[in-house]
């Protein structure tokens, strides 16, 4: 790859961990309200333990004795695995004892089966052989990863409404996405290629999606209450926290200038 080539990659691998660190640090909003209420209430630690398993996967992917030229990729997911991690032991924190019991064991299994993978890629595998089977995991999750947006884009779908699906958010999908694709297609791996392409494509789904109903943000709560427990997972809820936390600036703002004015 010549130098030129090299410096866009590097820069598209430096976009792309800003706008992905952004991703991963959207769930603090649903942890601050459950550190604020000390319960967990209905939301769901199951996509933040694979969330985990993806992040050590990929970071694992990028070490150099793994693939060469990958190191952002190890940094941005060390990061975001170590993010993951607090907000794992945040909700085991919160849980109730019934539901601690389950993240705990699910926690534990995600070690092992990360542990079991590493292992047999350094023993088991070598060259092209170590290269395929960790990429292989890493971009499995990272399509698992990519896909939960699904859960929201079936919601804007139903509702005809955007209110759960900021566009900043999606946004930052497809920035991320497009950085990590065009970083993927000029190192020429396949791996990165595939699922930053996968999460490239739906985040443009949603841009459309947002554009098509954005001037219909006024979501049935009811509907939306009954699709969020129906789809088991953490996107909506995040995205949900993400909105209120929004509102309440908004509304602590106003409160404030009101009372200086007075």
């Amino acid at each position: 790859m010549g130098g030129h080539a090299h410096t866009v990659q590097f820069v598209c691998g430096i976009l792309g961990n800003a706008a992905t660190l952004f991703l991963f640090l959207v769930p603090t909003f649903t942890f601050k309200r459950i550190i604020k209420n000390k319960s967990t209430e209905k939301f769901s630690g199951i996509p933040y333990i694979m969330t985990f398993l993806n992040c050590l996967l990929s970071a694992w992917y990028g070490l150099p004795f793994i693939t060469s030229n990958n190191i952002l990729i190890t940094t941005i997911n060390g990061a975001g695995a170590a993010i993951e991690l607090i907000y794992v032991i945040i909700f085991f924190l919160y849980a109730p004892n019934k539901q601690k019991v389950k993240i705990l064991a699910m926690f534990v299994l995600v070690v092992l089966a990360f542990a079991a993978a590493a292992a047999i890629s350094v023993v088991a595998f070598h060259g092209k052989n170590r290269k395929l089977f960790c990429g292989t995991a890493a971009t499995l999750f990272s399509i698992v990863m990519y896909g939960s947006p699904m859960s929201i884009i079936r919601l804007v779908i139903r509702t005809k409404s955007v209110e759960y699906m900021p566009f900043f958010l999606s946004f930052a999908v497809v920035v991320s996405c497009s950085c990590w694709f065009i970083y993927a297609m000029l190192g020429m791996d396949p791996f990165i290629g595939t699922s930053t392409g996968v999460g490239l494509a739906l985040g443009i789904v949603q841009l459309i999606l947002y554009f098509i109903y954005c001037d219909k943000k006024v979501l049935n709560k009811k509907t939306c209450t009954h699709e969020s427990l129906q789809m088991g997972n953490g996107h909506v809820d995040n995205v949900k926290s993400f909105n209120d936390e929004k509102q309440s600036s908004f509304h602590d703002k106003q409160y404030a200038d009101v009372h200086e004015q007075v």
